[in-house]
This record gives structure tokens, sequence and C-alpha cells, in this order.
């Protein structure tokens, strides 16, 4: 693991201008630089830098971040990966601190196989070019298939010769572990002798995002009924299928410009497709999609196109793995290809221009091509029609996150409609399906949280609220996400002014007096992120050292790095005029601002911690059974109406827009 040392030594030397300039033709306007967008297509620049604030921002698509996000983002690398480009880029030196045996054994043998990986990548490389075999057999293979040299050398395509163990007793020659060659299934054991598994294939390998080598699809070229067409790494600590599309590596920038991702079956569709030009591209590779390939394909894109052949089997069974897409927020379409053709022919017989023209005048929703397909095999069946609804309703359902609520009510409009059925009964059965998934998902934390009575299956607060906004069409994100503002100003006002002086009597700053206020801290926030930085926060400031902005913007952790970019992106809080005159605060405090600031900020999330107090109270006096109880409720009352007023009249909360 990366020391925290090297990590404040890199951090210390970002340049977020120099950065992004990297990539970006940026010109100076004002405080700031402006470009084009990388991220998507734009003809006037919409995309921002910040020097003051560390933070870019474009306004076409709405993409923003810091530094080392922009390197992952436009990379396609892991917080790791962007943090060792850094480290390059400004020659500094990473230490490494110590992990546990096992993950240091985990970390060993995943370097192992990529290592021998792009060994053996140079290998078959070589062995296609510059062999008399690999040029009759494997380079006449892809010549047939229409690839260029350049297209074959920038997949970085190759050949294993066909006899018994040539690139083994090479590797093994070199001093690679036999254990290691058989565990990446380059190398397998015949007749107790090491033999090479891919003898008289073509070879695709398969890169990761950052262009490492994880393993290998092999081709046979001969026809046989003894052996598969394809062969396949197996699976291993850098190779989990499922988490693999062929072909990310080089479509990952054209999938951000276009914003759409195309998806084919196998390596020579992406291939073509790329060469004539169409090159976001991916390939599933013969697999049924899995949520891991879909949350990859989201890291690019919320829009999904699939290309089938035109004569695929089993197209309805892949339809009903498509409903995972939907619940990742997927805009998904559907092409169907001309009979008999594939998008490796059909590319190469129209053109690449002629190509996207018929995937965009062929575009079919998901959702309706789904509902079509299954109407015509349903006919005049009054089961399969029942049954048909509600499979469907049960795909919209999936549809459930705030900003697809539009989405969500025209798919129930048109379906309605296709299926000739009342629309507030499809919206009811729709709900219905939420409320089951809510339930069960509330009933599945309930079994691993610890109850708080003896009733298991009560539901929470959260879960009867989500249930009654399905009822009504409001969004349940808008329904767990409570007001925040208060709780980003209180982080905005640690991140900027923590070590600034509070009291100079007492000799003590900001974040002592955030930390020794008498709740708390935690209580005083709803939000999970805001609870996780005040922790981490906190955790520093007891061991004696207190965390700048750059700590979280640059955090390895990506949600809590954007959520800080965000936070310091917003305008500065404005006070409300009534407020103001109702409280005569004067809003102009010199040099001291944040004083104020933090007086105002932690008053008003106090207040609303003394107002949930309040309400609490009141139910438990409800609740109470005896006159003790009772009277103690009240006294309790009376104070914490006491705290609310002080609040609210001595010291002036501020509130705000």
């Amino acid at each position: 693991m990366i020391s925290q040392q090297s990590i404040q030594q890199i951090l210390s030397r970002i340049d977020i201008v120099e950065i992004v300039g990297s990539f970006v033709k940026l010109k100076k306007r004002g405080a700031n630089y402006m470009g084009l967008c990388p991220f998507h297509n734009e003809k006037s620049p919409s995309f921002t830098v910040s020097p003051s604030k560390e933070i870019y921002k474009c306004f076409g698509c709405g993409k923003s971040g810091n530094a080392i996000s922009f390197v992952m983002e436009h990379e396609k690398y892991s917080y790791v990966e962007a943090i060792k480009w850094l480290a390059q880029k400004y020659q500094v030196e990473i230490e490494e601190t110590e992990v546990s045996p096992e993950l240091r054994q985990h970390q060993l043998m995943s370097d192992s196989l990529f290592i021998i990986n792009s060994f053996a990548r140079e290998y078959f490389t070589d062995t296609l070019f510059n062999s008399e075999e690999g040029q009759n057999v494997g380079v006449s293979y892809f010549e047939e298939r229409g690839f260029t040299e350049e297209t074959i050398r920038k997949f970085q395509l190759g050949y294993c010769l066909n006899t018994r163990d040539a690139f083994a007793q090479t590797a093994l020659a070199k001093g690679y572990n036999l254990e290691y060659l058989q565990k990446t299934g380059l190398v397998t054991i015949r007749n107790e002798q090491p033999a090479d598994n891919y003898r008289g294939r073509v070879i695709f390998p398969i890169h990761n995002q950052s262009g490492k080598i994880l393993g290998f699809g092999a081709r046979i070229l001969v026809k046989s009924d003894r052996a598969p067409k394809y062969i396949n790494s197996p699976e291993n600590e850098i190779y989990v299928k499922s988490r693999v599309l062929y072909g990310t590596y080089f479509a990952r920038h054209a999938i951000d410009k276009l914003n759409e991702c195309l998806l084919v079956e196998g390596y020579t569709d992406v291939i073509s497709l790329h060469q004539a030009g169409v090159e976001n591209v991916v390939a599933s590779s013969g697999t049924s999609l899995t949520q891991d390939q879909l949350r990859l394909i989201k890291k690019y894109t919320n829009n999904l196109t699939i290309i089938y052949d035109g004569d695929s089997a089993g197209i309805k069974a892949a339809l009903r793995g498509l409903d995972m897409a939907v619940e990742e927020s997927l805009n998904v379409k559907l092409v169907l290809l001309p009979d008999k053709e594939d998008p490796d022919s059909y590319v190469q017989r129209i053109g690449a221009a002629a190509f996207r023209t018929f995937i965009e005048e062929n575009k079919q929703d998901f959702v309706l091509f789904k509902l079509q397909l299954s109407m015509q095999e349903a006919g005049n069946d009054s089961n399969k029609k029942s049954q048909l609804v509600n499979e469907i309703a049960e795909t919209i359902s999936k549809i459930d996150k705030a900003e697809d609520f539009t989405r969500q009510q025209d798919y129930i409009r048109q379906c309605s409609q296709l299926l000739r059925i009342d629309e507030q009964g499809l919206v009811a059965l729709v709900n219905k399906f939420i409320r089951e998934r809510l339930v069960k998902r509330e009933q599945a934390n309930a079994r691993n949280t610890p109850a708080p009575s003896e009733q298991d299956d009560v539901l929470s607060e959260e879960a009867i609220a989500a249930m009654e906004a399905a009822e009504t069409g409001v969004s349940i994100a808008s329904l767990l996400n409570r007001d925040e503002k208060q709780e980003k100003e209180l982080v905005k006002i640690l991140l900027r002014f923590g070590d600034k002086p509070f009291s100079e009597e007492e000799n003590s700053t900001v974040a002592d007096y955030v930390f020794h206020l008498p709740y708390d801290f935690e209580s005083l926030a709803d939000s999970e992120m805001v609870k996780r930085i005040l922790r981490e926060y906190k955790q520093l400031y007891d061991e004696g050292s207190l965390p700048d902005k750059k700590w979280f913007l640059y955090h390895q952790d990506p949600d809590m790095s954007k959520y800080i970019a965000l936070i310091l992106e917003d305008k500065e809080a404005e006070l409300s005029t009534n407020w103001k005159e109702r409280f005569e605060i004067d809003t102009v405090y010199g040099d001291n601002a944040y004083l104020k600031d933090t007086i105002s900020t932690t008053n008003y999330l106090i207040l609303r911690k003394i107002k949930k107090l309040i309400t609490e109270n009141q139910d438990e006096a409800e609740r109470a059974t005896d006159m003790e109880q009772v009277m103690r409720c009240l006294e309790m009352q009376v104070h914490l109406k006491a705290l609310e007023k002080e609040l609210t009249q001595g010291l002036g909360t501020v509130i705000f827009k």
C-alpha cells in the first residue's frame, strides 16, 4: 500500500492546470481556464478548470472533479494507478507500507500473472509476424477477415505455433514459474510434461481498462469435432470473466465522447468496427451480461445499444437478463441486423457511415421491444397475456431512481396502450412490485442487524415512507435525502477554517469548538457521507494533525472525493433576508467572518437535533404507562424548549436559502 507520506508529497506538487492541460488545450479566462470538454463532443468550450479551487467542471455534460479524478476518468485508471501516474510525472519516489501476508501474497500473485501475460502477448505477436508458420497461417487468416496490419498491431493479435511445447519451453527457459503458467491457462500438463494450450490458434489478448493483459482468447483455424472453436483463459486472481468486456481499453475515449456504448458478441466484431471507424464498441464474448459488466459500461455512459445478429438465437432469454440494466439506470436500445449478417460482415459490406445510419434508424427501446416480442408469443392465450403483464410491470418497477421517474411514467403509458389495459391498473401493479421489493430489502436488513424490538418484521419509518411514496409517485431518493445544506456547510467550514483561531483567550481553533460541542458531532448529521467525513476528520484531529481540503479532495474513495468537489464548487451560502431582518444579523464580519459562520451553522444543526429530541420526547410521553415517567418527559420537554428558545432568540441562528 502506498504510504500517506508519499501521497502527501504528490498532493503538494499537483497543479490541476498542468495535469488537465496535458490532455486538453486550455485558454485563460479571468481567474480560470477553459477548453473543449474531453468527455463529450462540443464545438464551444464549456469545460472550466479552477486553479484556486483545484477542481474542473464541464457545464455541458456536468462532469466535475479534481486532478486525480480527472486522470482516473480520462485514462480509466484506478485511484492507485492514478497516484502512480502522478508520482512518475512529478518524479516522486513511492514508499509502500506493510500489508498483511495474505494481501501481500495476492499482490505478488497478481503482479506475476500480469508479467507472464505481457511476455506471452509479445511472444505471440512476434510469432505471428516473424515466423513462417505465423505468416502463412495467422496473418493469412487475419487478412481474410479484412484486418490491416495496423489493426492487427493495435489490438496486439498473435499466433501460437502448432507444436507441442514451443511457448512452454521458451517461457520456462526464461525462468517463468510453471505453476503460474498453468494458472494463466497458457500451459497445461499432458503426459506429465508441460504443453502449449493454444497451439495452432490465433490469439486475441484481453486488456483491462489501463491496457494490461488480463488473459487471452484463442481461436482454432481448422474444423475439429474434438476441439472447441475458442479457448479462453481460466479465471484467476486478475481475470474474472463476468467483470470484463473485450475492447474496453480501446473504446473508452470514444464511448465518453459519443455518450453511447455499442455492445456486440465477438472479438472480430469489435475489431472490424474499430477498423471501420466505429470505435465506441465492446464485446461480451458470447456470455450473458452481468451486473459487473453493466456497471463497467455505466462508468463511461448511461446509453447502451446492443447489436444482435439477424439470426441470433435466444434473444428473448438474453432480454430477461437485461432487467439488470434497467436497475442500473441504463438506457438500453436494441438493433437487429439483417438476416445472416453479423456486425463484422455487415460493416465491411456497407461501410462505417452506412452502418452508423442503420444503427440510428433501427434502434428499438429494450422494454418496448421485449413487450412486442412477448405479445407475439402470447397470441390470444389469456394466461400468457396475464404473465406478460406481470413481467412488464416488474421490469418497469425496477426504474425506481429519482431521476428516472418521468421515464418510468412514459413506459407505463406506452405499455398500457400496447397491451390495451387500464393505465392506472398498470400503475398499481408497478407500485405493488416496488412495495414488495422494499419490504424484502428491509426484512433482509433486519436479519443482518440486531432488531430494536421483538417484532423482527416491523418496517422502519424510511421503508414505510418509501412505500407510501411509491403510491404517489414521489421519488424514494427525495424522501431519504433530507436537508444536507447545513451539514455540507459544516464540512466546508472545517476544511477551510479548521485550523483558524476560534478563541484567543482559550487558545482554541474552529475544530476544537466543533468537536467539543455538547452533542456528539456525528449525531448532528443525517447524511452518511457527512458522517464519514466528520469521523475521518476527527480521527486525524485526535492524532494531532488537521487535514486541509486537499486531503479529502484527493481522497482515494472516489465518492468522498466527488462529494467534497461538489461542496467546494457550491456558491457561498446566502443568508435568508427575512431571517437577517428578524435577528438583525450583520453579514459583514471582516477577517473573522468564519467565526459567525461556524456558530451559525453549528447552532442550526443543534437546533435541528433539539427539535428531533422534542418530537421523540413527545412520543415517549404518549407511550408512558406511569405518572413518574410522564413527569420526567414533561421536565425534559421544558428543558429542550428552553434550549430551543435560547438558540433561536439569544444566539440568532442563521437560515440558509
